[in-house]
């Protein structure tokens, strides 16, 4: 799931939802697994899905009218538990980015932590952003993280958001934690060496 991020425009998927909790992003009964593959397939299940296995029609992830790699979310996303099955199984469906106007600072990480990149916009903007593809599901918005701006395309408003330095560059460079020790063990051993007792 490794991939270097700079700038993304595409149309949305929207989950004018508050309060979506991991609960409700990947039902706890699919946590057994300890390998990411196949989460994708069962995000939001409960939701997606009948008892039978039916897909529900009226959910948006059901819609074809809907595609995209941006999910824009109600307010309060990610909350309730801590597990990272819930950015895996984001991830895992396609999602690159999601944006709403606040996320439970866990899953937040989380979403970092597994190449999807979490935009947090004023309420005000998330509104606007709802309407627009509302009015027109073919609406695109572009995140570009290097700036650190998202578009509403449709309208031409923009916003700025916030990004832990560290994490933006781990994206733009597609390397997670490991990667980045690695990329500094000479620096690390180095500085080990000078200050041995």
């Amino acid at each position: 799931m490794k991939q270097k991020f700079n700038i993304i425009t595409s149309t949305c998927v929207p989950l004018p939802l508050e309060n979506v909790d991991t609960d409700q992003i990947i039902p706890a009964r699919f946590l057994k697994a300890t390998d990411k593959k196949g989460f994708g397939d069962n995000l939001f299940y409960d939701w997606r899905y009948d008892k039978d296995g039916t897909p529900k029609k009226d959910f948006v992830l059901n819609n074809p009218i809907y595609k995209g790699v941006i999910l824009v979310a109600g307010k309060n996303f990610g909350s309730g538990s801590s597990r990272e099955h819930a950015a895996w199984a984001i991830a895992g469906y396609g999602f690159r980015v999601v944006i709403s106007s606040f996320f439970a600072d866990i899953h937040k990480n989380n979403e970092l932590n597994n190449f999807v990149l979490p935009v947090v916009v004023s309420e005000d903007f998330l509104a606007e952003l709802f309407a627009s593809i509302d009015a027109d599901p073919d609406t695109e918005v572009t995140v570009d993280l290097p700036d650190q701006t998202v578009t509403n395309n449709g309208t031409g408003r923009s916003e700025r958001f916030e990004i832990n330095g560290y994490k933006k560059h781990c994206l733009i460079n597609g390397i997670d934690d490991i990667d980045y020790l690695l990329q500094n063990k000479e620096k690390i051993e180095e500085w080990e060496r000078k200050n041995r007792q």
